[in-house]
């Protein structure tokens, strides 16, 4: 298929592009360009046509070796994204799979991505912004800068605009909404309009788990990897907030000490929290016994932390009204 004009011209890209790279993004733009079948998020369509959407590429979703560049990329666009305007995102594309995937495993791949990112973050996060993903108020931090993270796959054939032929990953500075809450005339009838393209664009009503931030029984998180039809449910959310995360700390962006052995931390509300063994355990925190590797750790944090809400939150819901 022929490329349009411009589709050709509006790729803009952040670090090296691979040979893959430059047909994969002109493909999306397609997709965003298209004046017969409306995209639903006409924040991104405006990006397209503004030419202020930036692309990455990351050779693969499931070898984690690939990703370093991901943060430089990341950090760059952070660097200038208010210079591009409000109409803006990076879209980090991942090289097409050679071999069927499920939702399954790419929501996993997604989850372990944004831990990567949030693991070697030498940044702290902003104070307004909670650590535990089952707050109102929770988005993904890098580079102290809250983002809206969203999450395309091959995987996705019935929910379309979620649908991608590799795997990819939108990252939206929050900064983009401001003046578009849903309180506001704008925001509302912005919202109106996606919500009905999707309807057009998906054939299906939009996904239960988009909501609006900071509102009553919305989690930020549910919007970042839809499931595959109307009525499909959400795993759990998997992301753990360093214990660094509030101020850098010595260590903060060292994944794992050399040998790769991690801690595995709890505080007072019985939170996790995964630290570098060879960086001293911080205030608030103490170690649990558990130590070795990630996928360890990870598996054993699994297990214990089944209830991700602060204990005097849990607490309180057992009081009598």
């Amino acid at each position: 298929m022929s490329r349009s004009p411009a589709a050709l011209n509006a790729v803009r890209t952040i670090g090296s592009t691979p040979s893959w790279g430059a047909a994969a993004a002109e493909g999306l733009l397609e997709t965003l360009l298209d004046q017969e079948r409306p995209f639903p998020c006409t924040f991104a369509v405006a990006a397209a046509k503004k030419q202020s959407l930036r692309f990455g590429f990351v050779d693969s979703p499931h070898d984690e070796s690939t990703w370093a560049p991901l943060a430089d990329i990341l950090r760059e666009y952070l660097d200038i994204y208010r210079q591009l305007g409000k109409d803006t995102s990076l879209v980090v594309l991942f090289r097409p799979d050679d071999e069927p995937r499920t939702l399954d495993e790419y929501f996993d791949r997604f989850w372990a991505v944004l831990q990567y990112l949030h693991d070697g973050d030498t940044e702290p996060w902003p104070e307004s912004t909670p650590l535990d993903p089952e707050d109102l108020w929770w988005e993904f931090s890098y580079g102290g800068t809250e983002i809206f993270v969203v999450c395309n796959t091959p995987a996705h054939t019935a929910r379309h605009s979620r649908h991608n032929p590799g795997f990819m990953i939108t990252f939206q500075p929050r900064w983009v909404f401001e003046g578009l809450e849903a309180d506001t005339p704008r925001g509302a009838k912005a919202r109106q309009v996606i919500r009905n393209r999707i309807r057009r664009f998906d054939g299906m009503e939009p996904a239960a788990q988009l909501g609006n931030h900071g509102e009553e029984g919305n989690r930020e998180w549910r919007q970042y990897f839809l499931p595959d039809s109307a009525e499909g449910s959400t795993p759990a959310c998997p992301f753990l907030a360093r214990a660094s995360a509030r101020t850098p700390a010595a260590g903060a962006g060292k994944a794992a000490s050399p040998d790769g052995t991690w801690s595995v931390l709890i505080n007072d509300e019985g939170q996790f929290s995964l630290w570098s063994a060879t960086v001293p355990v911080p205030d608030h925190w103490r170690e649990t016994g558990i130590s070795g590797d990630r996928t360890a750790c990870l598996a054993q944090v699994a297990h214990a932390w089944t209830d991700m809400r602060p204990a005097t939150s849990r607490r309180r819901s057992l009081e009598p009204v």
